[in-house]
């Protein structure tokens, strides 16, 4: 099983930045099998350029649950599942580092979508999420389009279909 997730930060680096969403697809390898998402309150402020990428507002964080408080839930989701993401060190980074704060160890195998995808379609003309989806048909609608569940579905969708050219 693969825990497909993308994260939304405050910005920076998983040291200075702050989760704000996280979005973890549960992908059987052919379908998806569950989906989790949610918003994060950094107890920072959002920079504003995270806001206009992502439309995430410091207001829509504010009654959202602290890390601390849902990192039980997403450890259990992702313990013992390939983790995958696209650009899969960021949101590893990122998880890691947020988890080890609320107690939890987490080292998990981790699969790199731009990694497969330079490896099975070596002639696309980008390897953006985006660029790419839309390259081969997989569909992103622009309203969740940077936004965590959003971009981790197409992510789960690219897998897919990177899979399905390994065979």
């Amino acid at each position: 099983m693969y825990a497909v997730v993308d994260i939304e930060a405050t910005g920076g680096n998983h040291i200075k930045g702050k989760i704000i969403e996280i979005a973890i697809i549960m992908f059987d390898g052919v379908k998806i099998v569950s989906q989790y998402s949610t918003l994060v309150n950094p107890e920072v402020k959002i920079d504003w350029y995270v806001t206009k990428l992502t439309g995430i507002k410091n207001s829509m964080v504010a009654d959202a649950p602290l890390f601390k408080d849902v990192a039980k839930e997403i450890y259990e989701l992702t313990k013992g599942h390939i983790f995958v993401a696209h650009d899969v060190d960021f949101d590893y980074k990122f998880l890691r580092e947020e988890l080890g704060k609320a107690g939890y160890d987490f080292n998990e195998p981790k699969v790199c979508t731009i990694e497969l995808s330079k490896k099975h379609l070596p002639d696309a003309t980008s390897y953006s999420l985006g660029k790419l989806c839309y390259e081969l048909g997989i569909p992103i609608p622009e309203e969740v389009r940077h936004r965590a569940e959003g971009d981790a579905v197409a992510t789960a969708n690219l897998l897919g279909l990177l899979m399905s050219l390994n065979y």
